[in-house]
């Protein structure tokens, strides 16, 4: 008898065989990629060559000798040691150009290369590709398109909105001083500016800092600062599919849903009804100035159409990340800055009395009176910037001014962090000297760069100066700043200048100089 050809044996051979090919297949695709990442590492090598940098290991790169969030710490010994820019070595074939020379930054901010994708990337899923991660011709139409929302015009009463916000936080700090206990401030302002840019950009009505959906808010643009930060420096989370599938992934996902909401159903859709009432969008159209989210809803681009309700939606999650979280970072370490220099916070307090006395009102007018509170501002500024680096992809090959060159491919960080603590740059980084900006002080055009430079500069930095000067000057007129001397707070490396062990101050009520003279 003959046996058949569908015999359990001949099927077991076939299956055998099939999965012995299919191995061999994998282990060639595997020594392909190998030899992939070997010649690419090598090209790395000999491009860098010009780039000396610490030790790293093949496969871990520099990662494996920072300790947990000491990165901030370890570039301030590598700006001393080497000279205008050092190669960060993230693993085997992945690479980014640290630059902490204003010269460097005054010629890679002033080209038009794109946001490095590989690092930006990661923001897509919480943000959307709005003004922040476009590149080209459509970043220049939207860029075009929101300029008008910044106008001087627009922003004037901002101010009395700002104060109100600043208000409302400062009550509450007064009903906690009664706990005898230090504060975590960064909580508190992070609500502030997060009440100040609905207010002023997407037009909401009354305070949101008493609404516990506005801190679940917080929560998640702080949790996602950690989670998009961690995952470019995870060789492992790369890949989208497999980073969807972990836990952090799953995370990740449920955060950025979170975030979406409140930009969303409290933002977009809100005001996106108020326009709906007979009316109102004529009545908004006829205003010489819009604010920021009417553009968004009733402008057209060149080509004559509208933004999509993905592209609306990315610009809305953009601005309310950034215009309060960069802000949040920014007032809560100039009041740490000032609360470890009491003689530096005394002389912008009497700056501010003199100015405005009681602090019942502060306009667009005082903010230009104030020269020794913006020289503090700036100090701190320096010492801790609120975007601690920025990135970009060489689209084409790059000298710089000692000679040293970059082929096209490379990604560059400029690290705005290391420019302001390079001892070339800045004598005596670590010291907090506010005489470094005295009017007349001479510095390099790229030596200070908190909102960024080039044409892909901060947009909103007038918007954010005047909040840094607003809230200073009205918790200065308030309270006395005291450090709590057992949490010292240690900067952090994240999308945002973070402490890891958050801002503790000590607040001191102050007497109200009219309740004084009218008890004399």
């Amino acid at each position: 008898m003959s046996v058949s050809v569908l015999s359990p044996s001949r099927l077991l051979g076939g299956v055998s065989g099939i999965l012995q090919v299919a191995s061999l297949l994998i282990l060639l695709l595997l020594l392909i990629k190998a030899a992939q990442l070997y010649l690419h590492r090598q090209w790395l090598l000999k491009a860098l060559q010009q780039f000396p940098c610490p030790p790293s290991h093949w496969f871990f790169g520099h990662f494996q000798k920072f300790q947990q969030d000491q990165e901030l710490q370890r570039i301030r010994k590598w700006v001393e040691t080497f000279p205008s820019a050092c190669p960060l070595w993230l693993w085997g074939g992945k690479v980014r150009v640290l630059l902490y020379d204003p010269d460097y930054m005054k010629v890679i901010l002033g080209r038009s290369d794109p946001k490095s994708h590989g690092s930006y990337r990661f923001l897509a899923p919480w943000i959307g590709y709005g003004l922040l991660l476009l590149n080209g011709q459509t970043w220049f139409q939207h860029r075009r398109m929101l300029t008008p929302a910044f106008h001087y015009d627009i922003l004037k009463p901002y101010v009395a909105l700002m104060a109100d916000s600043v208000r409302v936080m400062l009550d509450k700090w007064e009903k906690l001083l009664d706990q005898d206990s230090p504060l975590e401030v960064f909580q508190h302002v992070s609500l502030m500016t997060l009440d100040t840019i609905m207010k002023c950009a997407f037009s909401h009505q009354g305070s949101i800092q008493v609404d516990r959906n506005s801190q679940s808010y917080i929560q998640a643009i702080n949790d996602l600062n950690n989670l998009v930060f961690s995952r470019g420096r995870n060789v492992f989370h790369q890949n989208d599919t497999i980073y969807s599938l972990t836990s952090t992934g799953r995370w990740t996902h449920r955060t950025c849903q979170l975030a979406h909401q409140h930009t969303g159903d409290q933002v977009i859709q809100l005001r996106k009804a108020q326009l709906q009432k007979e009316g109102e969008l004529e009545k908004v159209k006829r205003k010489k100035h819009l604010d920021f989210l009417d553009i968004l809803l009733v402008a057209k681009m060149e080509n004559g159409s509208i933004l999509s309700d993905k592209d609306l939606r990315a610009e809305v999650d953009t601005f309310m990340f950034e215009g309060h979280d960069t802000t949040a970072s920014g007032i809560s370490w100039i009041l740490y800055a000032l609360a470890t220099h009491p003689k530096h916070q005394e002389r912008c307090r009497e700056e501010i009395r003199g100015l405005l006395g009681d602090g019942a009102s502060i306009t667009w007018n005082h903010l230009d009176q104030m020269p020794y509170t913006t020289m503090c501002i700036k100090e701190a500024l320096r010492l801790y910037p609120p975007v601690p680096s920025i990135g970009r992809e060489l689209s084409t090959p790059v000298t710089f001014p000692d000679g040293r060159s970059l082929p096209k491919g490379i990604m560059v960080m400029l690290s705005i962090y290391g420019l302001h603590h390079n001892p070339k740059v800045w004598p005596n980084p670590e010291v907090f000297d506010p005489s470094r900006f005295a009017p007349g002080s001479a510095q390099h055009s790229h030596a200070f760069l908190p909102f960024s430079g080039g044409s892909r500069n901060c947009i909103g930095k007038q918007f954010a100066m005047n909040e840094l000067k607003v809230a200073t000057a009205l918790t200065l007129l308030r309270f006395e700043l005291l450090p709590d001397p057992t949490r010292i707070p240690i900067p952090m490396a994240r999308l945002v200048l973070k402490s890891k062990n958050g801002i503790h101050l000590r607040l001191r009520r102050l007497p109200n100089p009219c309740e004084d003279k009218d008890q004399l």
